[in-house]
């Protein structure tokens, strides 16, 4: 039998360990003035996250249990390709670890009909836990701040890239851009995404002030391969080979940019780190190489006539193995 949807809303959460968290993300979802479903994809966590989703009866929430960890990147491109899939209109993305206000998906609504649905998407305002900006999901305002100034009365303003840290945006629009590139796994597919509509399509974006969520990470400091932990360094391989990946796709003066960059890098470790400068150093310069060589390619998505409800968490899905993990 089909089962038509129940709100026209998916928020799709990527989880990974922190079942304690996106419980907490689960109930503030839950509480928002304007109803949407909630898919949780769980990237084959093992610690209790399963049983804490599975415990969750709420019929709004769907939850999917991936056989293997694909990164944030395969999560949300999941998540979202199941969206689209099952016929939602809009979709909102964020990690585990985030906390919407009340009223944050009624202030994006209100934006959406703002801009009489003329965006690529939108993207809310990220307070740390004492309620300062969380640094790692500043947006990147446009040069065209005039262009725009009748917006900042509705607290709107236009940007060209931004986080998954509570980003919002038409099915409509995943069906023209594609999904995220799973093979970025983790750090930068939500910047290449983000960049991808706003400024390689051309699809005016915008931040909504007036829209607020907590990212309630462990700290509230910014990425630094010369003063972050050795242990996180492979972390950073991923980013330095998506970057790669990211401003070659925006023109020879990007990737200089981007070339000039990790240049500083390398200047930055020599000069402030404190440990492991060899083992930094050759981070930078190995996967500035290697991401020459990295050219996944973009996956898109079309609705289905399926509108079943998605599974809960008794049937495990699988995947097929990236070639890049």
């Amino acid at each position: 039998m089909k089962v038509i949807m129940i709100n026209r809303i998916l928020a799709v959460v990527v989880t990974y360990n922190r079942g304690y968290m996106v419980k907490s993300c689960i109930e503030t979802l839950l509480n928002q003035t304007v109803p949407c479903d909630v898919l949780v994809v769980d990237n084959a966590s093992s610690d209790d996250t399963r049983m804490i989703l599975s415990n969750i009866s709420e019929e709004r929430v769907y939850h999917m249990h991936l056989q293997r960890n694909t990164g944030g990147a395969g999560g949300f491109n999941f998540g979202m390709k199941h969206a689209v899939e099952k016929g939602y209109e809009y979709i909102w993305l964020m990690d585990d670890d985030t906390m919407p206000r009340k009223n944050a998906l009624e202030e994006l609504l209100k934006a959406d009909s703002i801009l009489a649905g003329q965006y690529g998407f939108l993207s809310s305002l990220a307070l740390w836990t004492d309620g300062s900006i969380c640094r790692i999901n500043r947006q990147k305002f446009t040069n065209a701040l005039h262009e725009s100034i009748e917006l900042l009365q509705h607290n709107i303003l236009p940007i060209q890239q931004a986080t998954f840290v509570s980003c919002f945006m038409k099915a409509d629009v995943v069906r023209r851009v594609g999904l995220p590139i799973q093979e970025f796994f983790i750090w930068g597919d939500d910047i290449e995404y983000t960049r991808r509509i706003a400024v390689r399509k051309g699809m005016p974006s915008y931040i909504v002030g007036s829209s607020v969520v907590v990212h309630a990470t462990s700290s509230n400091y910014g990425s630094n391969i010369a003063l972050d932990e050795p242990d996180r360094m492979e972390r950073y391989k991923y980013a330095f080979r998506n970057e790669n990946y990211l401003y070659r796709q925006e023109g020879l003066r990007s990737f200089a940019y981007y070339t000039a960059k990790c240049g500083a890098n390398i200047v930055r470790v020599l000069l402030r780190a404190q440990d492991h400068r060899l083992r930094r150093c050759g981070v930078i310069i190995h996967q500035y190489f290697a991401g020459l060589r990295f050219n996944p390619d973009v996956e898109f998505v079309t609705p289905t006539e399926d509108r079943s409800p998605f599974p809960y968490s008794g049937q495990r899905l699988h995947r097929k193995r990236s070639r890049f993990q």
